[in-house]
């Protein structure tokens, strides 16, 4: 499978992340793209990483050998209608969606199937659109690549190698599959952790003590729940099926916990504590994965006027900027007061470097 010329629908953060990174990697590749914002595109066009900047989705992406589909997954079935009386046999295409089943379904519908591979980096932001594209956003993250059926074996190896060369970790699934691994390990927990925000909002007393004191590790076990609405429900809706199945299990065990905890069989709860200690610190740090990372640290404070600002200027000075700084009241851990999170992993091991040169006491957490 030749790659001479790559397009995109759609050139937000993915989108345009990954064509940023195929720029850096692949620089002889011609590629193309078209989204609603022309101004966008223009941007795009002006700094090198879009070479022709198309007006509508039409027969100029009959030229592609690859094709990107970064628009919503309702949009990006809209577009394959459009796209598939001017697309040559030859021309692969891929999504980047979270969900994997719907678009699979329509690509079967029209056809296209043995020619059409699922994809979905599982990476990204809280910042959106191509303004926030980072050459290195699906570095080290796990990019699922879902084949549809009949398409070559040779041409999933050519997608897979492509994919390893932009220094994301593909990982070859069947899409169903795929959609019950997220509904487990991101769906349910984005779920979860509105549940929780709400079960504080409706049991909160008027004088909102709960709110008060909730940073800590309640504010981190629910830092998800600042997602996107829009986004969340469309996903929800998208794999609703899978997302059931992984809820009912969790309901039967929060059924066993509320029985355990009625008849105080302390046993079994220090096993249950035991067992998801273990298990978790047995997930692996080297590769991000569907729910994004934090990057905070703690430090040590002393209580003087004009402590936090002296940390503040220190990383100034050295060009890192901060996304969120905070003192943490109610001491979860003696050691430390202040939480500080950066924006990448990059700025985070720089700040903790400079840190302690200054002699700050810092706790990774």
């Amino acid at each position: 499978m030749k790659m001479n010329t790559i397009g995109f629908i759609g050139l937000g953060l993915i989108g345009g992340s990954i064509a940023k990174a195929i720029r850096a990697y692949h620089p002889e590749v011609r590629m193309m793209a078209y989204m609603r914002s022309q101004d966008t595109l223009q941007t795009a066009v002006a700094e090198g990483v879009i070479d022709v900047a198309c007006t509508e989705v039409s027969e100029q992406f009959a030229a592609c050998d690859l094709l990107f589909l970064c628009a919503p997954v309702e949009t990006n079935a809209r577009y394959l209608e459009q796209l598939k009386p001017v697309l040559p046999r030859t021309c692969l295409l891929t999504d980047v969606g979270s969900t994997k089943t719907d678009i699979h379904e329509k690509v079967d519908a029209l056809g296209l199937t043995d020619q059409f591979i699922g994809g979905h980096p599982m990476a990204g932001s809280e910042k959106t659109g191509y303004a926030n594209a980072k050459t290195h956003l699906i570095e080290n993250a796990y990019y699922i690549i879902t084949p549809g059926k009949g398409v070559p074996e040779d041409t999933v190896k050519e997608f897979v190698a492509l994919v390893s060369s932009l220094k994301a970790l593909p990982l070859v699934l069947d899409y169903r599959q795929h959609d019950f691994i997220t509904a487990c390990v991101s769906h349910l927990p984005h779920l979860i952790a509105s549940s929780l925000v709400e079960l504080v909002k409706d049991l909160d007393g008027p004088e909102e003590l709960m709110k008060r004191i909730a940073a800590g590790g309640f504010k981190d076990i629910t830092r998800i729940a600042s997602s996107s609405p829009d986004m969340w429900e469309q996903i929800c809706m998208t794999n609703s099926g899978n997302i059931l199945k992984a809820l009912e299990h969790y309901q039967q065990q929060l059924s066993r916990l509320r029985e355990e905890l009625i008849k105080k069989e302390a046993g079994k709860i220090h096993d249950f504590f035991a067992a998801s200690r273990d298990y978790r610190n047995s997930i692996p740090e080297a590769s991000a994965g569907p729910l994004k990372k934090t990057y905070a640290f703690y430090c040590d404070m002393v209580d003087e006027a004009g402590g936090i600002a002296t940390l503040a200027t220190i990383l100034a000075s050295g060009g890192i900027s901060i996304k969120n700084i905070g003192i943490i009241h109610n001491r979860e851990f003696e050691e430390a007061v202040l939480r500080v999170e950066l924006y990448d992993e990059d700025a985070y091991k720089k700040a903790v470097e400079l840190l302690r040169k200054y002699h700050y006491t810092i706790y990774e957490r």
